[in-house]
């Protein structure tokens, strides 16, 4: 398993200890990518994707756990909410 796998593994860790929290409001999120600058590409899905709460969501549970998995990470985006990009 080479660096890039190895990270990609951690961020999908990640996003399993916030996945209960968003199905429990009818949301989800989907791993998309994760660029050679060390971006994270993230797309919000169901409820998730309308919530006025998305952004609060994004930043303080989404990202901050890749962070804490990933400080090496450079950003975190979202590829279908435009206020996330």
């Amino acid at each position: 398993m080479d660096s890039k796998e190895k990270t990609i593994e951690l961020i999908e860790q990640a996003l399993e200890t916030v996945r209960p929290y968003l199905h429990a409001d009818g949301g989800d999120v989907k791993f998309i990518d994760l660029t050679d600058d060390m971006i994270v590409k993230l797309e919000l899905q169901g409820s998730c994707q309308s919530c006025p709460m998305s952004a609060m969501t994004f930043r303080a549970g989404l990202e901050e756990s890749i962070r804490k998995a990933v400080p090496y990470v450079s950003k975190v985006v979202s590829v279908n909410v435009p206020e996330l990009a």
